[in-house]
């Protein structure tokens, strides 16, 4: 996955978030995972597992298409 696909995935994920009116820290606490995580996340800096973007997604009330429609970007036609 490029850096700008994490960078994509980061923004969305934040997009909900503060959808949801939550700080960095409660959604932290919701995922399940570390506030600076979190925020790494969100900046594109973490390369997450699945198993990590199952907790986020579950903690967003999503699924992970939600998250990840069109990702990788090198594959788009």
């Amino acid at each position: 996955m490029l850096n700008t696909d994490l960078s994509v995935l980061g923004d969305r994920i934040r997009q909900r978030r503060k959808t949801r009116g939550w700080t960095q820290e409660e959604f932290a606490d919701k995922a399940g995972i570390d506030r600076s995580y979190a925020g790494g996340i969100e900046r594109g800096e973490r390369n997450i597992t699945f198993t990590v973007l199952c907790q986020l997604c579950a903690a967003l009330d999503c699924d992970v298409a939600a998250l990840t429609k069109g990702l990788p970007q090198q594959f788009k036609k």
